[in-house]
């Protein structure tokens, strides 16, 4: 049932289709069907069936239930903390579904977290189509940005959170105070909210978020760059680089913080074994720091699937597709290997992997990595399998579908639903050569690009079905 109602992929390694399948699977046995008269009209799903809904978790989620064909709708969810805000534009990032109050952490007592609402509502426009969403939901998004500002920047113009705040753990960090993923995490905030004022043709919201944008990047670029090792650190209290390498550095190139050349020394560093380039990409510390634990010691050396997500965007923005597919590929082989270690026992996916083998990754006491941590282990097995090991860019608004292949291979995707068009794609080699067979019920853009082969073509798609031979190209 699950599996005619989603999209169905299709790769040469039956494996990345089974764990696909499966992920859905994992959501339908927490999933909490909705209907109108309750506070999640489209249902939704908390972690292991918790009471407790967190905005992150959501955040995280929505970024794969997109694909779902509404069959799991992510709104819902999101509109849950949307209701919530409260007048000075705070919003808690936990609730108690039983009694609808904020869980207060003493930890994170005001319960700030990572700023991903503009990023997520960005996506939802493009895999969904619904302008007036955009529009209902900028004076929360403004709101709650006005609340950050109010109560975690400093007169440097940097953020200041509790560690709670980055979501990373024990991850040692020394005397940071500024920290360089929250700080990056609310670049990449000011950028779709600009975006966002793009697209609804507000000229006033489009410029006042570029202000901030730039405001924040060149601040993170003077300010917490070190010249000396082409690296961006957290920042003390006197405003001197920290000095410790950790995977939050990363979150500059979902922003777009560094140039040509800052980019270029960063993804060095996500390339080289020594470093952040392990077997299983990317640790949350590098092999040559004194913090790195090859059994992962939570976030001392373990491998995040959300911050793998979050770094192969960031390489897409840099046009650094082949390298971020081989990085997801290389991922979700490690997912896949810990769910199957071998033939007598069945395993599980994790939030934490080990960086060079099989397993989760060892953790400190007091940290849980969690088990079947559908938020990320759906980020990989969906999001990434469909955008970054197939190849497949999709924009309802522009009615676009740009597929980019390394290479010619057997794969695609199946009954893809753009509103109310479902299409397929597929490419299959038979006795003409290499063929890409098209079905749709509406017109659309395609875009097909062979990065080993040089070829690059547009074409509208009619409605029915169509072939293209690569040849002819």
């Amino acid at each position: 049932m699950i599996k005619e109602s989603v999209p169905r992929i299709h790769f040469y390694d039956q494996d990345f289709v089974d764990m696909y399948d499966r992920a859905w699977v994992w959501l339908d046995e927490l999933w909490h069907p909705g209907d109108k008269d309750s506070k999640f009209p489209e249902g939704y799903f908390t972690h292991n069936d918790s009471s407790i809904i967190d905005l992150y978790d959501v955040s995280l989620s929505s970024l794969f239930l997109m694909y779902s064909n509404q069959m799991y709708s992510p709104y819902s969810m999101v509109d849950y903390f949307y209701a919530r805000q409260e007048s000075d534009g705070h919003i808690w990032d936990r609730y108690d579904l039983n009694t609808d109050a904020p869980v207060v952490d003493p930890e994170n007592p005001l319960g700030v977290t990572l700023p991903l609402l503009p990023f997520v509502e960005f996506m939802f426009y493009h895999k969904i189509g619904n302008k007036k969403r955009l529009k209902d939901v900028v004076p929360y998004l403004e709101k709650y940005y006005g609340w950050i500002k109010e109560n975690f920047q400093m007169e440097n113009g940097l953020y200041v959170v509790p560690e709670k705040a980055n979501h990373t753990g024990n991850l040692f960090r020394g005397n940071a105070k500024y920290t360089i993923d929250f700080n990056a995490a609310m670049t990449v905030f000011a950028y779709y909210m600009s975006t966002i004022g793009d697209i609804l043709n507000d000229k006033e919201l489009s410029f006042q978020y570029k202000r901030v944008y730039f405001a924040l990047k060149t601040r993170i670029n003077s300010m917490m760059w070190s010249v000396e090792d082409n690296f961006y650190y957290d920042m003390d209290e006197e405003g001197n680089t920290v000095g410790i390498k950790h995977i939050g550095a990363f979150w500059t190139l979902l922003a777009k913080i560094p140039n040509d050349e800052y980019a270029s020394y960063l993804i060095e560093e996500l390339k080289d074994d020594k470093e952040f380039g392990t077997d299983n990409p990317f640790p949350s510390v590098p092999v040559s720091s004194p913090y790195f634990d090859e059994n992962g010691n939570g976030y001392n050396g373990g491998v995040s699937s959300f911050m793998t997500y979050i770094i192969i965007k960031g390489l897409m923005n840099y046009d650094a597709f082949t390298f971020a597919r081989e990085c997801a590929i290389r991922h979700l082989y490690f997912i896949l290997d810990t769910l199957h270690p071998g033939e007598e026992k069945q395993g599980h996916c994790w939030e934490l992997y080990k960086p060079y083998s099989e397993g989760a990754a060892v953790c400190p006491e007091g940290l849980v990595n969690r088990k079947k941590y559908l938020p990320s282990v759906g980020l990989v097995t969906i999001t990434l399998c469909i955008e970054n090991v197939i190849g497949l860019d999709i924009s309802l608004p522009r009615k676009t579908v740009n597929w980019t292949m390394q290479n010619l291979e057997a794969m695609g995707i199946e009954v893809l639903s753009l509103k109310k068009n479902n299409i397929t794609i597929l490419s299959n080699k038979n006795q003409r050569g290499w063929e890409i067979r098209l079905e749709s019920e509406k017109l659309y853009y395609f875009t097909i690009s062979i990065l080993d082969e040089d070829k690059r073509k547009t074409l509208p798609i009619p409605s029915g079905k169509c072939s293209i031979l690569i040849d002819k190209l």
